[in-house]
């Protein structure tokens, strides 16, 4: 049994993937995987579930959530792979799931593994980094509403997500993929228009390929965008990255060696 944040929460069988139904179940479950095996209080559950304004009987109403959630976890399980333990405290509940079976913290790892071989070996970098893309199906803990801890942590795995693609694209421009990286970058740069990074990445690939006039008008696109809409100028390092294509200077992304062994690797 998996469980999905990266996306609507729900649980993946060996059978099936299953949605949770009910938006009180889907914050439930979604909370308890969040905090990642520590205790949630009742009072924090009471705030999750039911914001500022709790029902007289929230203790009981918390329960019967919890009951239904077991029941849920039940039904899914095989016999060769017991559900995880929702365990009950004095205090609150802990759901009680393998860290590895929750596709939000496969993406954390695969994440936090490209980054320490981004400077070994960038391509088995780049493809931890795709992999880690990949698991994401959509706005992450879709549908939980305006409880506080679920989204906190998508505004988190969010910026996250945001700057796995950025790390991977820089990593594509070091190694030469430059041509590829431009169509991501420009992919993603009507989706974050602000996101000042990709902004600068795209300028460089531009640059790297003798498109000099393109990459001056994305910057000075950006900047009018900025200034529109937002009142505000761009960043020094992103002026600082006009300045090297307007002076025609060496572009300033070291450039990476593949391992020999990486293609062996994918």
């Amino acid at each position: 049994m998996e469980f999905t944040l990266l996306g609507p929460v729900g649980i993946i069988t060996k059978d099936d993937h299953v949605p949770i139904a009910g938006s009180r179940q889907r914050i439930l479950l979604a909370s308890l995987l969040v905090s990642g095996g520590r205790l949630l209080t009742n009072e924090q559950l009471y705030s999750e579930l039911w914001g500022d304004d709790p029902p007289h009987t929230a203790h009981n109403a918390l329960q019967a959530q919890v009951s239904r959630l077991r029941r849920t976890l039940s039904r899914l399980t095989h016999a060769e792979e017991p559900a995880p333990a929702l365990v009950t405290h004095s205090a609150g509940y802990v759901l009680k799931a393998d860290p590895d079976r929750v596709d939000m913290n496969g993406f954390r790892r695969r994440i936090a593994e490209a980054r320490a071989a981004a400077d070994r070996d960038p391509m088995a970098a780049i493809a931890l980094l795709e992999a880690g893309i990949a698991l994401w199906q959509g706005k992450p803990l879709q549908d939980t509403g305006t409880s506080p801890l679920c989204h906190s942590t998508a505004v988190q795995l969010e910026e996250e997500y945001l700057a796995a693609h950025e790390t991977k694209l820089e990593l594509k421009l070091r190694c030469g993929l430059t041509e590829d990286a431009i169509g991501e970058l420009r992919a993603i740069g009507v989706v974050h228009p602000w996101r000042e990074r990709i902004t600068e990445l795209l300028m460089l690939a531009l640059y790297c390929v003798g498109r000099r006039a393109e990459a001056l008008e994305t910057y000075h696109s950006t900047r009018r965008q900025l200034t529109d809409h937002l009142g505000i100028e761009p960043s020094r390092r992103l002026k600082e990255t006009l300045q090297v294509i307007l002076r025609e200077d060496p572009v300033p992304l070291a450039p990476l060696r593949p391992s020999p062994l990486a293609a062996f690797a994918r």
